[in-house]
């Protein structure tokens, strides 16, 4: 029987090309929906090893399909580069101006397609199907606020799968080292946009005004006041106004102060008391004879990790290489698409660390890079954990 022993050994045999994988799909980065070379290089390396190959899933994704019949265990990877000007000096920079993989997922495809490779040579593979789900666009939504990960769910990517799961690089994380969340692992996600309207007026004679700005500054005290004074304390939210436009001379009130910002919480109940408490705070521009105009942006769901699917990836990461590799969690506010996944099936997504040197490179930044040596264990432990799931959902 293939041990964990045997599969870290098959993983690390396979670095140089899991390293090259990567290497040339961040030199070629594609953005969201527009990953076309991406999903032709995975679907030829799929169709290389024999596995059924579907394209054209969720727009541009690719889904393989490996064995038969069930249970079925699915496992993803997310293709789409962010529009940031790359200025890492390496050899395998960008070569599309204007466009970087600044977020791990050109890691995220080549490990994933090592996974591909790993089981589709291992002997006694367990019984059941195994999908890979090669994901377009988890960076941005289409014209119909729809992600990559929703597109494959409409296309019947995830019909009949029994656990789903997912790796992400931090590069904020020491190399090879692993963090797993039970519970919510990332939030929900709401952006919204106000309009502030008055009269406005010159500046010398207020008191002919309705003034917007003025109207602003009873706003800002009372939608800070919503997490402090109206949620419950023990529940995680934030409410963040992220930029104030208004005004374009000194001597003249304007009529109109635009604002915007982003909403986050894990528990969709608080989610909503969100929404609500900020539509209540923008009553005060009417109480004080403005008007306002609110737009919401419904984001990403929060994600939450199948506490039992959690601990197999965890049980997997201390047979494969130690307990030591596990680091404690730490649940954070930001927001991922493979949340509408872990709604479909129960699933967990990993944090691998992935920090390459003394630099901060921070996700979505224009120095973002990754320690390659982390890539082996990225799909050492997700081929492990497939093969977990899948004896442990046959019982």
């Amino acid at each position: 029987m293939t041990t964990p022993a045997d599969i870290f050994a098959q993983a690390q045999a396979l670095s140089g090309q899991l390293t090259a994988w990567r290497r040339d799909i961040h030199a070629h980065p594609e953005l969201s929906f527009q990953e076309q070379r991406t999903a032709s290089l995975v679907a030829d390396e799929l169709a290389a090893l024999g596995i059924e190959v579907q394209t054209g899933v969720g727009k541009t994704g690719v889904v393989g399909y490996l064995g038969e019949g069930g249970p079925v265990v699915a496992i993803r990877g997310d293709m789409d580069a962010l529009p940031i000007d790359e200025e890492n000096d390496v050899p395998y920079r960008s070569q599309t101006p204007g466009v970087m993989h600044a977020c791990g997922h050109d890691a995220h495809t080549a490990i994933l397609l090592g996974v591909a490779r790993l089981l589709a040579a291992m002997p006694d593979r367990p019984a059941g199907q195994i999908r890979f789900l090669f994901q377009p666009s988890e960076e941005a939504r289409d014209n119909e606020n729809k992600s990559g990960a929703t597109r494959m769910i409409e296309d019947k990517a995830l019909a009949g799968v029994n656990a789903v799961l997912a790796l992400h690089v931090a590069s904020d994380i020491a190399a090879k080292r692993i963090s797993i969340t039970d519970g919510y692992a990332s939030a929900n996600e709401d952006s919204f946009e106000v309009w502030l309207r008055g009269t406005g007026g010159h500046g010398a004679f207020p008191h002919q005004t309705v003034d917007p700005v003025f109207i602003l500054a009873q706003v800002l005290n009372t939608i800070q006041g919503i997490r402090a004074r109206r949620i419950d304390p023990t529940k995680a939210a934030a409410l963040s106004i992220g930029m104030i436009l208004a005004g374009a001379a000194s001597n003249v009130i304007p009529s109109q102060v635009y604002l915007a910002g982003t909403m986050r919480s894990f528990e969709d109940d608080v989610r909503q008391q969100l929404r609500d408490e900020l539509a209540k705070a923008l009553e005060i521009s009417r109480v004080l004879g403005g008007d306002f105009e609110l737009k919401l942006h419904p984001g990403y769901p929060s994600m939450y990790n199948d506490p039992d699917v959690a601990h197999l990836l965890r049980v997997s990461t201390r047979d494969l290489v130690g307990a030591h590799a596990l680091i404690d969690p730490e649940p954070m506010m930001g927001a991922e698409d493979f949340s509408y996944m872990t709604r479909q099936a129960p699933g967990a997504m990993f944090m691998l660390g992935a920090k390459k040197d003394a630099v901060n490179r921070p996700h979505h930044t224009p120095i973002f890079d990754i320690d390659e040596s982390a890539l082996p264990l990225g799909a050492a432990v997700l081929v492990d954990a497939t093969c977990r799931l899948l004896r442990q959902k046959a019982v």
